[in-house]
Order: C-alpha cells, then structure tokens, then sequence
C-alpha cells in the first residue's frame, strides 16, 4: 500500500496518475483508435462499414498476402508511437505488457504458438534486449499461449527502415530470416509477435520462412498498424 502511494500508476501515454497499472487515462483513451471488425478477409485492414465476413480490400485482391491476417491492437499514432519507443529505446519494459494486455484480445482463437520477429544478433547487443520477445512474453502470459523466441532468426543484418519506401523495404529484408529447426514450427498456427506493422515487408519476409518451415498459418500479431502509407518514417 506505502508503494503505491509512493508510486501511483501512472498512464502509459501521458503519466497522469490512473486507477491501475496498465490503464490508460481518459484522454489518451478516448484518442485511441481500436482495431477489430469489419475487416478484411485477408489482411484484416479495418473496413469503413461490414462489407460481409469475405470481403477483401483492393490490395488483397491484386496481391493476396501469405499470412493469415495482421491482428493490431490500435492504430498507429502520435500516442501508440510514443509507447513504442519508450519500450524500444527507453527500456521501459513494463510496456510490453500493456501492449499485450490490449492485443490479447484481437489474437485469432486458433493460433498455437507465439514467435517474436527476431534481432539481428549486432542490433541484439547494442539494444540489449528485443522488443518483439518483451512483447510476446507478456502475450503468451496473457493468452497462455506458448512461446518460441528461438523458432525463427534473422540470418543477416538488414539496415534501417526508417524513411524507406515500400519496395526497399521488400529488398532489404528479402531472405533475411530463416527457421532453421523445422520441428519447431511444422504443423504450427503461428502468431508472430512485432511492435508495429508499417508496409508489411518484415511480416511477409518472415511469414516465407516460417511456411517453408512447415508453420500451418502465420497470423501478424502487433501493438499498432500503420494505416494508409502516410508515415513510413516508424523507427526501426
């Protein structure tokens, strides 16, 4: 009781205090934008209006992505950015968890395993720690799901990200994951753990690998979904 006294909960966007831990104030509440129905059949892009449980957008027609769907929790903005890089570069690490508490709830019913999108091993030791396996770990506590931060490697360093297009996003990271131990992930409805979605580049490129591995399904699981290609400039 002194403790929480002492250190009230705080508001993970703006500090103010709050009832509890994890909880968001009313003003950084009401500017989040939730993710969920109606959606794409295919890649989960939010619809305007229902358009029927089958209905895909425009780009999933002319490209059908091989994963099963991106599952965010929110909409990438001013706020769900700041969280990002408070857990990212901050080491505020008690984000993870309430982003997973928020995207517990979109994770598809039939995925089976968590796997987080991994760090090449020079960006590893010079963050110390990967987002992605902070963020899963509270998802698999949250969903009690299992989860495998070894089932998938990036096999070479990729550059920056930030302020590239959607094409040289594709090359740089094409070929650049690999699941080596096939045992891991055959037969497996992955959900594959990432703070934010932007052009969808590392999802697709690490969504080959794991199906070459065998994985049954790869679902896109992350805390906020860049809509629209208005900011591609999310750090890396």
């Amino acid at each position: 009781m002194l403790g929480r006294l002492a250190l009230p909960p705080r508001c993970p966007g703006c500090g103010t205090i709050v009832e509890d831990d994890h909880r968001f104030c009313g003003t950084c509440w009401g500017g989040m934008r939730f993710l969920g129905r109606p959606s794409c059949a295919g890649c989960r892009a939010p619809f305007e209006y229902d358009r029927g449980a089958d209905a895909r957008c425009a780009a999933c027609l002319a490209d059908p992505p091989r994963h099963a769907g991106v599952f965010a929790a929110v909409a990438y903005d001013e706020l769900s950015r700041r969280l990002a890089l408070n857990l990212k570069y901050g080491r505020r690490v008690g984000i993870g968890e309430t982003m997973a508490r928020y995207m517990g709830r979109v994770v598809p019913d039939d995925v089976d395993l968590l796997v987080p999108v991994p760090l090449h091993r020079w960006r590893l030791w010079s963050r110390g720690f990967n987002q992605s396996v902070v963020i899963g770990a509270a998802l698999a506590r949250v969903r009690a799901l299992p989860l495998d931060a070894h089932a998938l490697v990036r096999t070479r360093a990729t550059p920056s990200m930030r302020g590239r297009g959607q094409a040289a996003r594709a090359r740089a990271v094409r070929g650049a994951f690999a699941a080596p131990d096939r045992a891991r992930v055959a037969g497996r409805r992955v959900g594959l753990v990432d703070d934010i979605h932007t052009t969808g580049a590392t999802a697709q490129a690490a969504t080959a690998a794991l199906l070459r591995a065998g994985a049954a399904s790869v679902s896109i699981l992350c805390w906020a979904r860049v809509l629209g290609d208005e900011d591609w400039n999310v750090a890396d």
